[in-house]
């Protein structure tokens, strides 16, 4: 029964084994992850789309020409009586009106309308540029974050298969032990249920390291299922220093992205108020124009030529239409400074609350690195009093669960730690 348990065991190993999965390393699911990702996708078209946007046409500073005509072809009756004394009656004659014109309007001016709005699908353009950034610096840090939790989940995997080592030379000691009858079948029983035990929790394990993977998969926007395997360590950048990073967060590509929405709006606000000014317009182009008919006074009268001619609008009275808009331009501009205000200030308390974490997470690493070590050589040594008798198995059980419980502190604060970094990268648009 025993040796079905050990075959079971190394079966179990062999299907859950990395060497048939895909090996990926951080830089090149970072690769991927820009490549594939549709939020960058969709950010990437919003930028072209601000860039074919800022244009001196669509902020109406062109000119705009056009070619009208239209040909209109009548059987009439036709009555008339001049004061000549002659009288023309003819029934269903025939009639024809061409007229053709190509003109064309420029705006002379409108109270600097135009360069306003100009100058505001600039700044859009540049805000949708940071936005692209914004995406890019949140994919990178969350790629990063999915793929250190599938190393943190295999480490654990780890500490539980040195763990079911040691169990399992418990349990050849105490068949040797019973085989020599200083164990009984009880001793021998509860051996065999911290063996299964042990393999059970690795084989949930093994399924949260395939969940893990399932995650990292789904935002490289890879199938769900694929295999992948990752072999790196958790390496803690351990020069991080909050007032840099305080500092940098104006550089962030959010905080950019709100300033430059008080700009949008600000110039807003000036088109808006370009609506109490004159608007002068220059208006010219060539005109065509032929009647004809088959009787009647007038056979034939064509009539061609340029023409020229300026309007002016001058705004009297709106109904109050103007100020309000204004005084709505204007909360908006304050609203996007608030806006930008709290986003800092969320920003800064963070950063400093992550900095805390993860200047805390260090602190104890290498603490919880010694722990981890006797705890190691407590359970080795627990099994040697075994061996001869100076421990029972209870003293060995609880060894051994110390060692896993220490291997899983150290595991999670090297992944706290990292974790807390790469936020404070993000806030500091230092990611790459």
């Amino acid at each position: 029964m025993i040796k079905m348990k050990n075959f079971i065991v190394i079966v179990f190993t062999l299907l859950c084994s990395p060497s048939s999965a895909q090996k990926i390393t951080l830089q090149q699911a970072i690769d991927m992850a820009l490549k594939n990702n549709f939020e960058i996708s969709i950010e990437k078209n919003n930028t072209e789309i601000a860039k074919i946007n800022n244009n001196i046409g669509m902020a109406g500073g062109l000119p705009l020409v056009s070619f009208n005509t239209s040909d209109q072809s009548s059987y009439i009756d036709i009555n008339q009586k001049l004061n000549t004394g002659t009288q023309i009656k003819r029934a269903g004659t025939f009639s024809n009106s061409l007229n053709s014109n190509v003109s064309g309007t420029v705006i002379l001016y409108n109270g600097y309308k135009i360069v306003s709005t100009k100058n505001r699908l600039g700044i859009q353009q540049k805000q949708s540029e940071q936005n692209l950034l914004a995406q890019i610096q949140n994919t990178i840090a969350d790629v990063m974050m999915k793929y250190y939790r599938i190393v943190r989940e295999q480490q654990y995997v780890i500490t539980l298969e040195e763990s079911i080592n040691l169990t399992k030379k418990q349990l050849e000691l105490v068949q040797t032990k019973k085989s020599v009858g200083l164990a009984g079948d009880a001793e021998l029983f509860q051996s065999q249920i911290d063996l299964n035990s042990r393999i059970l929790d690795l084989q949930s394990q093994q399924t949260v390291v395939k969940q893990s993977v399932a995650d990292l998969a789904g935002i490289l926007e890879l199938r769900s299922d694929s295999s992948l395997f990752v072999s790196d360590s958790i390496v803690i950048n351990t020069g991080i220093d909050l007032p840099a990073v305080l500092n940098a967060i104006n550089t962030n590509p959010e905080i950019s992205s709100l300033d430059n929405q008080i700009k949008i709006n600000q110039l807003l606000e000036d088109e808006v108020a370009s609506l109490r000014k004159p608007s002068l317009r220059l208006n010219t182009g060539y005109n065509f124009g032929s009647t004809q008919s088959t009787a009647g006074q007038l056979l034939l009268n064509r009539s061609y030529g340029p023409f020229v001619s300026f309007g002016l609008s001058v705004p009297i009275y709106s109904g109050g239409t103007v100020k309000r808009l204004q005084q709505t331009a204007a909360l908006n501009s304050q609203n996007a400074f608030i806006k930008k205000e709290s986003a800092i200030n969320n920003q800064q308390t963070a950063a400093t609350k992550t900095f805390q974490s993860y200047e805390s997470s260090i602190t104890q690493l290498n603490t919880q690195q010694s722990t981890l070590q006797l705890s190691k050589q407590l359970a080795e040594l627990s099994l040697q009093r075994f061996q001869l008798n100076s421990a029972t198995s209870v003293e060995v059980r609880e060894a051994q669960k110390s060692f896993e419980e220490a291997g899983f502190r150290l595991v999670n604060l090297q992944y706290v730690a990292k974790i807390a970094e790469i936020e404070l990268l993000r806030l500091s648009n230092q990611l790459h």
